[in-house]
């Protein structure tokens, strides 16, 4: 109980001359002083403080707060409000990591770390309990004397000042949080969020031959699969369902929920959108060459664009293109919580970020709306599929089952070896030639901080549509049926 104390003062009513309320009373009342009044202040109950990490922490169901500096001992993240019984390890977090790792080519940074990941809780004996999951990553190569310039000078178009600016304190080494290896914590979360919806989609990647027999029981059973299995179909020559359907011996690759991200422009090489079918897009394809590009004759292109402006100290931009297939229907939330701008606020929240968009686009302005329209029609096995795909998979911020496709923009790198005017702390204006190892094109590992952001939407959105719209029994009519996925016998306790 908070302690109370009592004050006691007396009130006089002094003598006026200005016509005021103390002229006006009476002499007899202005010669006596007023009853003493006593006044009981209660001190406030002291409120209990909760410091939340203002801009660290992303998700509403499936939480993450990402931790660590460039130059510090490590960084990591925390994920919050995972399932439980989840078959997870590190290796499910490395090979996604590897991918966004530096060092990995000569037109990446050449600081040299494994990134190499470690549970720290939130899993026993090789599942997930229900509990926060903590993952580190210790930083092992860094060299904080090259920013001792940056220390005193703002780098052009850096966090260095706003940094500044906002806290009156920053950490210099590596730029502190503003660093892009921050997003190690994202990426790792990212493939947490990724084993979650490939599990929710019923099936991992398999290959198998395919005889006549086993062709006739396709025709049997797929019209009775759920909405979320999808089939595509594998030869010598990528085939379409119907000429599966009349092959004796094929393969078949099932394929559930998948994210993939790719570069689609570096500086000013741009891959015509023709060139790639989002439906046969596979990561080998993406990772057949250190551009991330998964046509070969464009990707030499990107890196020849990229070693030009490397051997100069400058650097480059680009974009990244990021399609889903088999997302669930029925994700995103009116009005302020659409799907696009959920997915929006996660690209732009990635480094170096600095343009968004779905579907068609800024296109899209050039059209007009019987030209932009994406018609409806009902397949073979009564699915309500749309002819085009102009809305990009999204449709009123509600996905409707199509591809998801979207583009992030990424701008050049701001610490560039070449020299440049800008103002110190003390506000003096100087030259600066700003020293350290980085990126001289952020978008090939830039790749796998994309996918991972869509990851972390989807499966947050994943989760609020399984408890709102779920909870009780779907209007079969209109709502694809939301099955339960089993888990592996391996992964039964």
């Amino acid at each position: 109980m908070a302690a109370s104390s009592i004050a006691s003062k007396q009130f006089l009513v002094a003598p006026r001359t200005d016509g005021s309320l103390g002229s006006r009373l009476p002499s007899g009342l202005r010669q006596h002083p007023s009853p003493t009044v006593q006044i009981l202040f209660r001190s406030a109950t002291p409120k209990k403080l909760e410091i939340k990490a203002a801009g660290s922490t992303f998700g509403t169901y499936f939480r993450v707060t990402t931790f660590g500096e460039s130059h510090g001992g490590g960084v990591g993240c925390t994920i919050d409000g995972c399932p439980p019984r989840i078959c997870l390890s590190e290796a499910d977090m490395q090979f996604d990591l590897d991918r966004r790792r530096p060092g990995q080519s000569r037109i990446t940074t050449p600081r040299k770390e494994t990134d190499t990941c470690k549970i720290q809780s939130g899993v026993s004996e090789g599942v997930t309990t229900g509990t926060p999951i903590h993952v580190f990553v210790p930083n092992t190569d860094q060299r904080g004397n090259d920013y001792n310039e940056m220390s005193v000078a703002y780098r052009p178009s850096h966090a260095d000042a706003t940094y500044d600016m906002k806290y009156g304190v920053r950490s210099v080494q590596g730029g502190g949080r503003s660093s892009a290896r921050e997003t190690i914590g994202r990426v790792a979360a990212g493939a947490v969020a990724k084993k979650i919806l490939k599990q929710f989609a019923g099936t991992e990647v398999c290959l198998f031959p395919c005889d006549l027999w086993l062709i006739l029981l396709f025709r049997c059973v797929y019209p009775f699969w759920s909405w979320y299995m999808r089939i595509l179909v594998v030869c010598c020559m990528h085939l379409t369902i119907a000429e599966v359907l009349q092959a004796s011996d094929v393969f078949i690759v099932v394929v559930g929920h998948q994210i993939l991200a790719f570069v689609s422009q570096a500086h000013k090489v741009v891959l015509p959108e023709d060139l790639i079918d989002y439906e046969a897009l596979t990561l080998d394809q993406v990772e057949s060459n250190i551009a991330r590009c998964p046509d070969p004759e464009y990707a030499e292109k990107m890196i020849a664009a990229i070693d030009a402006v490397r051997v100069r100290g400058d650097s480059v931009g680009g974009v990244v293109t990021c399609i889903v297939r088999n997302a669930p229907r029925g994700l995103g939330s009116p009005v302020f919580d659409k799907l696009e701008a959920e997915l929006a606020k996660a690209a732009m929240s990635l480094p170096a970020t600095k343009g968004f968009e779905f579907g068609s686009g800024f296109a899209g302005t050039f059209m007009t709306g019987s030209e932009h329209n994406d018609e409806f029609y009902t397949d073979e096995y009564g699915n309500i599929r749309t002819r085009t795909n102009r809305s990009g998979g999204i449709q009123g911020g509600i996905s409707n089952g199509e591809i998801i496709n979207m583009r992030v923009a990424f701008k050049p790198t701001s610490t560039i070896g070449r020299k440049q005017n800008t103002v110190t702390r003390e506000k003096k204006e100087t030259e600066l030639i700003a020293r350290g190892r980085h990126d001289p094109c952020v978008v090939p590992r830039a790749v796998p901080m994309v996918e991972a952001m869509v990851a972390l939407v989807l499966v947050d959105q994943l989760m609020a549509q399984y408890a709102q719209c779920y909870l009780f029994p779907p209007n079969s009519d209109l709502q694809a049926p939301f099955k339960l996925p089993s888990l592996e016998p391996a992964e039964m306790l």
